[in-house]
């Protein structure tokens, strides 16, 4: 595999561990906050902070996923892991744009894409 493509795979990766622990530990900070573009009295409220600490635990499912895929997994075992857990953000920022924040498209969506080319474009 092509040194962009583990670069890029690994962005995605990392930010979606970074969006676990904002989303699961770090809710009520400024960071949060700006990140999620959600008020405070909405963040200090037991729901949304189950909410968003279920959703963190999806997100950390995947940066977890595709580091496994790079550092266990290899030939096109490996590859189809990262087409499918690359996929998953794609199609969770399409949701995310379309439902809650248009941002998450490029946040997101955009590192996954790159990804996702480079991903297609080294290995056909």
């Amino acid at each position: 595999m092509k040194l962009l493509s583990i670069i890029l795979v690994s962005i995605v990766a990392l930010e979606a561990l970074f969006i676990m622990v904002l989303e699961m530990f770090l809710t009520q900070t400024p960071l949060a906050r700006r990140a999620f573009d959600l008020s405070a009295d909405y963040l200090a409220k037991k729901d949304a902070r189950v909410s968003l600490a279920n959703q963190g635990l999806y997100n950390g499912f995947i940066g977890v996923g595709i580091i496994f895929s790079l550092l266990v997994l290899s030939g096109e075992a490996q590859l189809q892991m990262l087409y499918f857990f690359d996929g998953f953000v794609i199609v969770a920022a399409i949701f995310g744009a379309l439902t809650a924040n248009k941002k998450i498209l490029i946040t997101q969506g955009l590192p996954a894409m790159l990804a996702m080319i480079a991903l297609i474009v080294t290995n056909h």
